[in-house]
C-alpha cells in the first residue's frame, strides 16, 4: 500500500504541507535500520509496516473490529499512519499483526524490542498479557521465548493516551494545539522489533571513557541462568586495527583499558573508537568516542563548559523535533539526518534537545556528526500558565518548588514516576558520547524540589552536567545559570563562583513563508519580520551587538529558538516542510563561526 497524501480526507489543520521524504515512504521501507546502534547483533526481523487497527473505548477488555490499517511506526495522528485519527482520553488504541519465527531460531530466546509507544501499552503474545508498561519515550522489551511457536504467531497491542488530561510526562503534546504546544503523538512511534539472543545474552552495556587516565572502563550485564559467573572479554579498534583488549572472569568486574594517545572526540574531530564485547554465548558490537564534560576556569579565572578539560563556547539551536508527516517520528532516518547536517553546515557545535527522547540512531548520527547535545527530560505536571510565562520573561522568577499542587505534581504517582522515567532516560542514553548535560526541568512545567532531583542526577551520573532548571524558577542547584531571554534585550551577564551561566533558550525571530505554513490562518514567534534579508539582518545584529559582549563576559552556551518551524511557530531557521532557508545561510554560518573563535583565547 502506498500512502495517498492528495486524497486523505482528514486534515488536521488548513494547508497541510509534508516533507520531500514523505512521498518516498511505503509499507516495505518504513524505518528499516538497526535501531540500537550501540549494541549490534547480525540477526534481527523487523516488525515496522501495515498492521491492523482499531480504537475502542477505554473499559473494554477485548479488541474491537479492526477498522483498517496503520503504517507502523508512525502516530495515530500523523499522516504518515494513513489514519490521522485523534485519540481521545477514555479510548484505547489497538494494533495487530502475525509475525513469524524462523526455523532457525529453535533453541534461542526471542526478545519483543518496543522502540517507543505513547502511552500505557498492553501487550499479549498468542492470546497471553505480557506486563503492562507506562511511559511514552524509552524502549522497552519482553522476553517471549516460552510464549511463542515456529512459524506464524499473533501479537496483540493496546494503548491509552490521556495525553494533557493527565498528569503523564508528555512534552508539547496537546489535545488542543496552540502557540507553542503542538499535536499529540499516540500509540507506537518508534520501531517493533524481534531478536535471537542466547540462553544467556548480554543484556546491558556501561562505557565511561576516562579522558585524564586515557582509558576505558567497561560494565557488562547477562541475562539469564547462571550469568554473574560468565566470563567475558573486549577489543577495541581503531578504524579496522586492534589497539587494545582485556578479559574479566565474571561480569562483576569492569574491565579498564588502557587507550595509548587517545583520540579525543570533539565537534571539530568527533572521532569514535569501536568496540566488541564478547561472552562464550553471546557477542555484540558497540563503540565509544574519548571525551570529558566538566567546568572549569577560562584564562581569566571565569567558570566556563569545558570540553576536555578546555573551555568551549557552546552555540546551537533549539530542536523539537517535530515533522509535519511524521509528528513525532521523522519520514525517515535521512530526514532526520538532514536536519542535523543542516545545523553541522550553519557552524553549530551542539543542540539541546527540547523535551523529547529521539530515536537511537538520532544520537549515533549526533555522535558521528560532532553535535553535542544537551538532553531535556520530558515535561509532564502542570504548565505555569501564559500570563506567568511572559511575567518570568520579562522580569524573572525565583519561586520556590517546593508547592506540588502548583506544579501539577499532588498526584501521588506523579513525583516517584517522574524520577523513574529520568531515571531510565540517563540509563538508556549513557553510552552515547554527544550527551553533555541532562535537563530535568524547562521553564517551571511540572517542576518540583529540582535542587534535590540535580544532585540526585549528578549521583547517578557524574560524567555529565546538569541544568536543573532551565529558565525559569532558580533553585540554585546543578552547574549552570540557566537563563530564557525573549523580547527584551540580553541584561548585563553576572557570572557565579561555582555554576557557570548559559543562555539556554534566546531569539525565536520569526518569518511566516507563504506556501510552507502548517496554518496560515494563525502563527506563533517572538518578534516578527516581513522579510528573509530583513531577518537576517536582525538576527545577525543581535549576535553581534548583544550575544557578542555575553561571551566575553563569560557566558558558556547560547540556544536559539529554533531549527525549524513547529505548526504554527514560525521561529526556524527552516520551514517546517524543510524546504525554504528563511535566512542567509552563507552569512550566518560566517557569524557562527566567529563566535566561536571567541572561545579560543580562553584556553587556560
Amino acid at each position: 500500500m502506498m500512502i495517498d497524501h492528495d486524497t486523505n480526507p482528514w486534515k488536521p489543520v488548513p494547508g497541510q504541507i509534508m516533507t520531500r521524504w514523505a512521498k518516498d515512504v511505503t509499507p516495505e521501507n518504513a524505518w528499516q535500520d538497526y535501531p540500537r546502534p550501540q549494541m549490534r547483533r547480525p540477526e534481527w526481523v523487523n516488525l515496522n509496516g501495515l498492521w491492523d487497527f482499531g480504537i475502542s473505548s477505554k473499559s473494554q477488555s477485548q479488541p474491537p473490529q479492526y477498522s483498517g490499517e496503520i503504517l507502523v511506526p508512525f502516530p495515530l495522528e500523523s499522516a504518515l499512519s494513513g489514519v490521522k485519527r485523534l485519540l481521545q482520553p477514555d479510548e484505547l488504541l489497538w494494533y495487530h499483526r502475525p509475525f513469524y519465527i524462523p526455523e532457525t531460531w529453535q533453541g534461542k530466546r526471542v526478545l519483543l524490542h518496543f522502540g517507543a509507544v505513547d502511552w500505557e501499552t498492553n501487550v499479549w503474545v498468542n492470546g497471553k498479557q505480557l506486563a503492562a508498561h507506562r511511559g511514552g519515550y524509552l524502549p522497552f522489551c519482553y522476553d517471549i521465548s516460552d510464549l511463542i511457536r515456529a512459524g506464524e504467531n499473533e501479537l496483540l497491542v493496546s494503548v491509552w493516551d490521556p495525553t494533557d488530561t493527565f498528569w503523564q510526562q508528555r512534552g508539547k503534546q496537546v489535545q488542543e494545539p496552540k502557540s507553542i504546544w503542538y499535536t499529540q503523538c499516540s500509540g507506537i512511534w518508534q520501531t517493533v522489533w524481534l531478536e535471537p539472543v542466547p540462553q544467556v545474552y548480554i543484556d546491558k552495556l556501561k562505557i565511561m571513557p576516562d579522558v585524564d587516565a586515557g582509558s576505558i572502563r567497561i560494565g557488562i550485564s547477562l541475562a539469564g541462568s547462571d550469568s554473574h559467573s560468565a566470563g567475558w572479554r573486549v577489543r577495541v579498534c581503531d578504524a579496522g586495527t586492534q589497539i587494545a583488549e582485556g578479559e574479566a572472569a565474571s561480569t562483576t568486574d569492569e574491565i579498564i583499558l588502557p587507550i595509548q594517545g587517545p583520540k579525543l572526540w570533539s565537534p571539530d574531530s568527533p572521532h569514535l573508537y569501536d568496540l566488541v564485547v564478547e561472552t562464550e554465548t553471546d557477542q555484540v558490537e558497540s563503540y565509544f568516542g574519548m571525551r570529558k564534560y566538566s567546568l572549569g576556569q577560562d584564562a581569566q579565572g571565569r567558570l566556563r563548559f569545558c570540553l576536555n578539560n578546555q573551555p568551549l563556547f557552546l552555540l546551537g539551536p533549539l530542536d523539537q523535533g517535530y515533522w509535519p508527516d511524521g509528528l513525532y517520528t521523522p519520514p525517515s532516518e535521512e530526514a532526520m539526518r538532514f536536519d542535523l547536517e543542516t545545523i553541522k553546515e550553519l557552524g553549530f557545535n551542539m543542540l539541546r534537545k527540547h523535551v523529547k527522547v529521539e530515536p537511537a540512531r538520532y544520537y549515533y548520527d549526533c555522535d558521528r556528526l560532532g553535535l553535542i547535545v544537551w538532553q531535556d527530560m520530558i515535561s509532564g505536571g502542570k504548565a505555569v500558565g501564559d500570563g506567568t510565562s511572559f511575567l518570568a520573561i520579562l522580569f524573572g522568577s525565583k519561586r520556590r518548588d517546593q508547592n506540588y499542587r502548583y506544579s501539577g505534581r499532588a498526584a501521588a504517582e506523579s513525583r516517584p514516576d517522574f524520577k523513574r522515567e529520568l531515571g531510565e532516560l540517563v540509563d538508556h542514553l549513557h553510552n552515547f558520547t554527544c550527551i553533555s548535560t541532562w535537563v530535568p526541568f524547562n521553564e517551571g512545567w511540572g517542576q518540583f524540589d529540582a535542587f534535590s532531583i540535580a544532585e540526585w542526577l549528578k549521583f547517578v551520573d557524574p560524567t555529565r552536567l546538569i541544568d536543573h532548571a532551565s529558565g525559569w524558577f532558580d533553585q540554585g542547584g546543578g552547574d549552570f545559570v540557566s537563563l530564557h531571554v525573549y523580547f527584551k534585550h540580553l541584561p548585563k551577564i553576572k557570572p557565579e563562583k561555582n555554576r557557570a551561566v548559559v543562555l539556554s533558550e534566546f531569539g525565536g525571530y520569526s518569518l511566516k513563508v507563504s506556501k510552507h505554513q502548517w496554518n496560515p490562518g494563525t502563527e506563533f514567534g517572538y518578534r516578527k519580520y516581513q522579510s528573509s534579508e530583513e531577518l537576517t539582518a536582525a538576527y545577525l545584529e543581535l549576535l553581534e551587538e548583544q550575544l557578542k559582549p555575553w561571551i566575553e563576559g563569560g557566558l558558556s552556551a547560547a540556544i536559539y529558538t529554533q531549527t525549524t518551524d513547529v505548526e504554527i511557530e514560525v521561529n526556524g531557521y527552516l520551514t517546517y516542510d524543510r524546504e525554504v532557508e528563511k535566512m542567509d545561510f552563507e552569512k550566518l554560518q560566517k557569524a557562527h563561526q566567529q563566535l566561536l573563535k571567541l572561545s579560543q583565547p580562553l584556553a587556560r
